[in-house]
């Protein structure tokens, strides 16, 4: 678990700054907007049937996937102060709605345990973050979100 830290730096604001710039790019929000209106497989094996690799729609899948772990390493490590984070975005979670049952498989079938770790784990805790402050939020949250 990484030092917590009572608040955020400047060094956090930019970084926030900077991964939403990225969010801009013209690619990845085009992938962002593909992933919230298609992706919904029920399976690791029905994701690689319906968005096969070397497809464009895998492709998507994995620019968002990555984007949304790449994120969450930052917190995960401590690089940057989470609650900052949590009060800019819930797109992370709506990325680990979508993921959180493909998991288990995906891990498995890649013999790769800590496949999407980082998603997994800051989603938990912006899980707990968001209960916290207002109960049932995230499971109403999810349910709009599957």
């Amino acid at each position: 678990m990484p030092p917590t830290r009572s608040q955020a730096t400047y060094d956090d604001v930019n970084l926030i700054l900077r991964l939403y710039d990225m969010r801009r790019e013209e690619k990845l929000r085009e992938a962002r907007a593909w992933f919230t209106a298609n992706f919904r497989p029920a399976s690791y094996s029905e994701l690689l049937q319906k968005f096969a690799p070397g497809s464009p729609e895998n492709a998507k899948y994995r620019m968002v996937v990555s984007y949304w772990e790449m994120c969450a390493s930052f917190i995960a490590s401590g690089v940057m102060y989470e609650d900052l984070f949590f009060e800019n975005t819930r797109e992370l979670l709506l990325c680990y709605v979508r993921m959180e049952k493909l998991i288990p498989e995906i891990r498995a079938t890649n013999t790769d345990p800590f496949a999407f770790h980082n998603l997994e784990t800051v989603a938990k805790r912006f899980i707990e973050w968001m209960n916290k402050r207002a109960p049932g939020s995230y499971e109403a949250f999810a349910k709009r979100m599957a």
